[in-house]
């Protein structure tokens, strides 16, 4: 498919890796914002993570590897993206910091572009990673549920399921998950040079505290719990009475959060889609006007006029595209939407423990693909 210049700075934003001046890397679209963060905000944090890898690639070019390092850190911290990623990687690397060498190039590796203009760059960057393999070693970690606080050393890593595998510095550590209304659980593992470890760890439900039952004071002073005091049993209601119904459980919101990040992250696309679209039908309007212009048509049109033509039919066929995935994009941010208003808004009440499950689900049916909400109570 050929894009413009026009619509492809509409979807991607390009940066010079400091590896090589000479190429340009298209930069992947950014992880969902987190809640609170405004498109302004975004942009403004993706345009300093911008500068400063453009000031870490002159300090990288001057052997100033160190200064290139501190200036990359605070870039992914702004805008942690595969561009980033492959330059701290690099520069971990000349430094011979395996270990965050390791994590930011498998980063890299996993969401690299799909683009001619790198793909000369993925050779080194898979090298780089298998020699900094080879001096650290990797945990694999997995948690029963999803969205729990993962450890490593004390240090938080991420929250499960870890998108890779964890690299650490060879040697014992202890790995632990939280997660909130349910008790942590840890395990002590040993890794050496090039090896993995795979850690599983089962966290279950916080058991609620068992209510204390007073004594009944007796004449001689005594007490007594039993029925043999001579009076009701203390923490039992009377006969004939109705115990109050348990506290209701407290809801776990991390559920709304994630189906409204990716509801916000489809709207996203859906907006760039469109725009795209707009381009597209923009181009081919102004090259079928050109056409017209210089002749009857495309039909038996002569050599100067067949180039356009084409140009004609692929911008036509591109303005379909990104329309259509438009609209997918609009329909999957609705769903995730609707789910997440559901799951926040459901009574309470209602819910059974371990039974609910709220998830996005695409449908196809004679060629067509519909995205939908699928909830269990």
């Amino acid at each position: 498919m050929k894009m413009t210049s026009r619509s492809l700075a509409v979807l991607l934003t390009v940066a010079t890796l400091i590896a090589d001046p000479d190429i340009a890397a298209a930069q992947p679209a950014a992880p969902p914002a987190a809640p609170g963060t405004t498109p302004a905000s975004a942009a403004d944090a993706a345009k300093r993570a911008e500068a400063l890898v453009d000031k870490a690639k002159s300090l990288y070019l001057a052997g100033k590897y160190q200064e290139a390092e501190e200036a990359l850190l605070v870039a992914w911290e702004l805008n942690p993206t595969f561009d980033v990623a492959y330059n701290l990687g690099n520069t971990e690397y000349k430094l011979q910091k395996h270990r965050e060498a390791a994590q930011y190039l498998s980063f890299a590796l996993r969401h690299w572009p799909l683009l001619k203009g790198v793909a000369k760059l993925k050779p080194n960057a898979e090298k780089w990673l298998a020699e900094s393999r080879a001096q650290v070693g990797a945990l694999k970690v997995s948690v029963t549920v999803a969205g729990a606080e993962v450890l490593v050393d004390g240090k938080v890593v991420g929250r499960a399921p870890l998108e890779g595998e964890v690299f650490v510095d060879p040697g014992e550590h202890r790995v632990e998950a939280r997660h909130l209304d349910y008790e942590p659980a840890s395990q002590t593992v040993s890794v050496g040079k090039g090896g993995t470890a795979e850690v599983k760890l089962s966290i279950t439900p916080e058991k609620a505290e068992p209510r204390a039952s007073a004594g009944v004071k007796t004449e001689g002073g005594g007490s007594a719990t039993g029925a043999g005091a001579g009076g009701p049993v203390v923490g039992q209601p009377p006969a004939g009475s109705v115990e109050p119904p348990p506290p209701p459980e407290k809801r776990n919101w991390v559920p709304v959060i994630a189906l409204g990040a990716a509801s916000a992250v489809g709207l996203g696309v859906g907006i760039g889609m469109t725009v795209a679209s707009s381009n597209a039908r923009s181009d081919a309007d102004a090259q079928r006007a050109a056409i017209l212009s210089r002749g009857p048509g495309c039909v038996h049109a002569p050599s100067d006029v067949a180039s356009t033509c084409g140009a004609f039919e692929d911008d036509t066929r591109r303005a379909g595209t990104f329309g259509t995935g438009a609209i997918v994009a609009y329909a999957a941010s609705g769903a995730l939407a609707a789910g997440a208003l559901v799951y926040g808004l459901w009574p309470r009440s209602s819910v059974v423990s371990g039974s609910v499950g709220v998830r996005p689900t695409a449908f196809v049916a004679k060629g067509e693909t519909t995205v939908g909400v699928v909830g269990v109570w």
